[in-house]
């Protein structure tokens, strides 16, 4: 297990300087730059700002500049935020976003895990069909359409929570249940799904044999195989929870990382583009690195060598 650990984490490194590149490249071949207005800056004027950035140097020189400093792990000074680095705008924006996506994840698991267990172990029922039913409409209602509509109910029409801005936990209840209700629906089904194949497994069967009773078979065997395809969806749903809550942070107005992220995108800043970028990468390498880690607790048939 220790030599499978340190095998992927040597991996990580290389393969977030892989997407850097990529996104140096195409951030490159894109027309436009950061300093470029609604009308053309004098020859003079863009020559100086080039030199300044040392936008005036070969591509081979300016890459090969940019790499070194990432590798030391400096993504160099944010070009539309004067006086301030890459590192501090993200650190300063993460625990927003983090926030809001690992307690609408946690509310997901809770809705999406009990909903899903009861589902199976009691299928064909009515709380099976209507669960179901309530995650399809989950599942097809975005959040764009349901946070402005958890607003208009609960903020404008009994006037019980904030609609917008980062006040108080109050504040973070609206946002928190837009992000659990795709994922609530997304757990729920695959939940209901593993159980039911595992239910249907020799083993179960065999304890069930031997007299145990229907929640020893239930926590102390059928949950750890049900919950085999919950962790695969959670290692890419936590790391896109990061950077994924943009249209949730601009309906209720949070200055989270997934925002500025955009933001970066519309100024074509560069560094603070290839900061988030890299951030984003070694988190989703390193959940999923944590799930199948937790692969080989949940399953004992999974060995790493």
């Amino acid at each position: 297990m220790l030599s499978f650990i340190l095998r992927r984490l040597l991996v990580i490194i290389p393969m977030a300087l892989v997407v850097v590149t990529l996104t140096w490249g195409l951030i490159r071949v894109a027309p436009g730059n950061f300093y470029t207005a609604e009308k053309k800056l004098p020859p003079a004027v863009e020559a100086t700002i080039r030199k300044k950035y040392g936008l005036d140097k070969p591509w081979y020189t300016q890459y090969g500049i940019m790499m070194s400093n990432i590798i030391r792990g400096d993504f160099g000074d944010s070009l539309k935020y004067q006086g301030q680095s890459v590192n501090e705008i993200i650190w300063r924006h993460l625990p927003y976003s983090a926030t809001i996506g690992i307690l609408g994840y946690l509310l997901a698991l809770l809705l999406g895990l009990s909903a899903g267990t009861v589902a199976a172990l009691r299928q064909n029922s009515s709380f099976d069909y209507g669960s179901m039913g309530l995650a399809m409409l989950g599942l097809s209602i975005p959040n764009f359409v349901l946070g402005p509509l958890f607003v208009l109910i609960f903020s404008f029409w009994f006037y019980l929570l904030p609609p917008a801005r980062w006040n108080g936990i109050s504040s973070l209840i609206l946002p928190v249940c837009t992000l659990a209700g795709i994922y609530a629906a997304y757990i729920a089904r695959l939940t209901r799904a593993g159980m039911l194949e595992v239910m249907r497994s020799d083993y179960i069967r065999t304890a069930r044999a031997k007299g145990l009773s229907d929640w020893s078979v239930l926590l102390r065997h059928a949950i750890r195989g049900g919950l085999i395809p919950v962790v695969s969806f959670t290692g890419p749903a936590l790391a896109a929870l990061l950077a994924g809550t943009v249209v949730v942070e601009k309906v209720f107005a949070i200055p989270g990382l997934g925002n500025v992220f955009i933001q970066a995108v519309f100024n074509r800043d560069e560094p603070l583009i290839l900061g988030v970028v890299a951030f984003l990468s070694i988190m989703i390498m390193v959940f999923n690195l944590i799930v199948d880690v937790t692969y080989g607790f949940l399953d004992p048939r999974i060995r790493y060598e």
